[in-house]
């Protein structure tokens, strides 16, 4: 009997030291399984990318034309152009900043007069949007637009000075609401929006041009404005853009609304090639340097089309 308990003792040992081990062989398994799984790395809300920036730069050479252009220009013209297009955006909640800075810079060799000169623009817009819904934003925008070297018109042939930085510069600051139904359209209206017309040259602000008083180096306007945008994507290759901004001054001739338009379609031809034509149009009512007698104000009309090299980044 004492042999059978012994032997009886030593095999419920044996059977628990095994649960034990098999036991502690399975809590390793798991261990192993569970350390080959991938770390989710914990990162913080402040180091969640909250903007998106990028731009596109294209160099082409073309044809243009121009009609009643006041910053300068001829009826025909051989050019080349410098576009380059940067935006920036930033979205958190139901916050939105969208900025974008469009620079353009042209050299013309006309044809009717023989003479060489710049064309250029620059325009800034940045618009805060607070979202009321998904279509619908309480938006306040600024935006300031004018060009850096001196242009000229050529009334009876005679070269005459037009036009040079922030002469005129358009500065508008308004208040409203942004609709944007989709990402390829939106527009922005507000019956509440400051803009002022500056003239920091002496020779034009003492000719009184663009619609400020002799001698005076500014106007400011209140009135209602509105800016419609779209870009569409036809294909992968074939992209359009305009954009249309109206403003009736309050204080003189509301009804004369002052129009500024810009279009640009552009095809790809190869990966860094492209086609681009480009239309603008500007109706200004305070800028009387047209008509026969050179008084009357004139819808202005420029297109350019060219061909060359178009970089996005």
């Amino acid at each position: 009997m004492p042999v059978l308990r012994s032997s009886v003792v030593i095999l419920l040992n044996l059977l628990l030291m095994g649960s034990v081990a098999n036991g502690q062989d399975a809590t390793i398994r798991k261990l192993q399984v569970e350390s080959l799984r991938p770390v989710k790395k914990y990162v913080p809300d402040s180091l969640i990318k909250k903007w998106k920036s990028g731009g596109n730069y294209t160099l082409t050479v073309g044809q243009g034309s121009l009609s009643n252009w006041a910053a300068g220009g001829d009826q025909f013209s051989f050019t080349l152009n410098t576009i380059l297009q940067l935006y920036s955006y930033y979205r958190k909640g139901r916050n939105s900043w969208d900025n974008t800075l469009d620079i353009f810079f042209g050299y013309i060799n006309t044809t009717s007069l023989g003479s060489r000169k710049n064309d250029d623009r620059f325009d800034l817009i940045s618009k805060y949007g607070y979202s009321l819904n998904k279509k619908i934003n309480l938006a306040t925008l600024f935006n300031v637009r004018s060009q850096f070297i001196p242009g000229y018109t050529y009334p009876n042939n005679v070269k005459t000075f037009a036009s040079t930085f922030m002469s005129p510069g358009y500065i508008i600051f308004s208040q409203g609401l942004d609709f944007r139904p989709n990402k390829q359209f939106s527009v922005f209206f507000s019956p509440i929006t400051a803009r002022w017309v500056i003239i920091t040259n002496e020779t034009l602000s003492n000719r009184g041009e663009y619609g400020v008083k002799p001698g005076s180096k500014s106007i400011g306007q209140f009135g209602a404005f509105g800016t419609f945008t779209v870009e569409k994507n036809f294909n992968k290759k074939v992209l359009y853009k305009a954009r249309i901004d109206l403003f009736s001054n309050y204080q003189r001739k509301p009804d004369n609304i002052d129009i500024f338009v810009t279009n640009v379609l552009t095809t790809k031809i190869g990966k860094n090639l492209a086609l681009s034509w480009n239309v603008d149009l500007i109706y200004d009512d305070d800028v009387r340097l047209f008509g026969p007698k050179k008084t009357s104000p004139g819808l202005q009309a420029k297109s350019i089309i060219g061909f060359g090299l178009q970089v996005k980044f």
